[in-house]
């Protein structure tokens, strides 16, 4: 593809393509827009990575930075490289290599699907900087996302702002580690979660059924948990499921405007990236479905990363407590405000938080002489 055709008046600024010969790794890192602050965003690992994809991702970064109103950049990096082969580490430290001139002057990596907070550490230990990547394992200092599952909890709190949850239903597209932190906090909260799905299929249950029970099966299984725990349906039958909250947590463009018209829920959070187009946000907003955009729901892992930049070089270890309340605090209040926003601007959430987020980010071009 022709990356210039990716360039527009937002970004991307930087964007740098690495490749090893050895290890077969190929990779990329875009830096959308660093008027805010540094580049700050996940690092995936998948056979399938995109340029293109990678650079998406790296816009959305821009917004969800933006749409939080905490000063760093948008940016995004993926690794065409399969995770589960034996020569993964040697892969990762290979990509970390090629990008040592970036990286973390201008771009810290931190944890997307395919990677973990072991693979954190390697990265570390490959750059011998501390600050060269976020999630390492709190045995070293670092603030375990997937641990604390920032990013589900957060798409649980603001469903409780929007909608007092006990006795609510709530179906959950995904399993992961957002899906599994956002059922653990959703049952929390007193809801009751009556689907579910993985790769490896669907479990509903209009009565409830039990996360305590999912969770451990889980932590021995992994995706299989749904399997183990009973009689499995196909998937996409999570999302058909009569609720009153449906969290769509697992991958991008899975809800279409076809699929818009079959949902039978009033409140769609975006736990996942990019869940829903852009004609399914419309026939939602006309159905009277309320959708709180993905980097607006889904953002409990910026606020993390914020606290984890924050203190990356610190001997003094984040305090998760403190994480987890501003995490609450700032999406809570976001969502509500985005939703307000909405009505007033007569226009989808999306859209209206979009808007906010640009206007964020051009007064910071302005600033800097970036734009006229």
């Amino acid at each position: 593809m022709d990356v210039l055709q990716l360039m527009d008046e937002w970004g991307p600024e930087k964007v740098v393509c690495v490749s090893d010969r050895r290890t077969g790794m190929k990779g990329v890192l875009v830096i959308d827009n660093t008027a805010r602050g540094m580049g700050k965003g996940g690092t995936r690992m998948s056979p399938s990575v995109t340029v293109a994809e990678i650079a998406r991702l790296a816009r959305v970064m821009t917004w969800k930075w933006a749409g939080v109103d905490l000063f760093f950049g948008g940016a995004k990096a993926g690794i065409v490289f399969d995770p589960t082969s034996p020569d993964k580490e040697a892969a990762l430290r290979a990509f970390a290599r090629k990008l040592s001139n970036e990286v973390p002057r201008e771009y810290v990596l931190g944890l997307d699907m395919g990677l973990t907070e072991r693979d954190a550490a390697i990265v570390q230990d490959e750059l011998s900087d501390r600050g060269a990547m976020m999630g390492a394992p709190a045995q070293l200092g670092g603030l375990p996302y997937d641990e604390l599952g920032v990013t589900g909890f957060g798409v649980a709190e603001v469903a409780d702002e929007l909608m007092l949850l006990p006795g609510k239903r709530v179906a959950i597209q995904g399993f992961g580690a957002v899906g599994a932190a956002a059922a653990k906090r959703f049952a929390e909260l007193g809801a009751v979660v009556v689907a579910i799905s993985s790769v490896h299929g669907t479990l509903v249950d209009a009565d409830g059924l039990d996360v305590a029970r999912l969770l451990k099966l889980r932590e021995e299984s992994g995706d299989l948990a749904v399997k183990e725990y009973g009689t499995v349906r196909e998937l996409g039958a999570e999302l058909r499921v009569p609720c009153d909250v449906l969290v769509p947590a697992a991958l991008q463009d899975v809800i279409d405007a076809d699929l818009a018209q079959e949902l039978d829920t009033t409140l769609v959070i975006e736990g996942a990236n990019l869940p829903t187009s852009v004609g399914a946000q419309e026939v939602l907003a006309a159905r009277g479905i309320t959708v709180v955009p993905d980097f607006i729901a889904n953002a409990g892992g910026v606020v993390a990363a914020a606290f984890g930049m924050d203190a990356r070089y610190s001997p003094f270890p984040v305090n998760p407590a403190t994480v987890l309340d501003a995490v609450s605090a700032k999406l809570r209040a976001n969502a509500a405000n985005v939703l307000v926003e909405a009505r007033n601007r007569g226009t989808t959430p999306h859209v209206a938080a979009r808007e906010l987020a640009q206007e964020r980010v051009l007064d910071a071009m302005k600033l800097k002489g970036r734009v006229a």
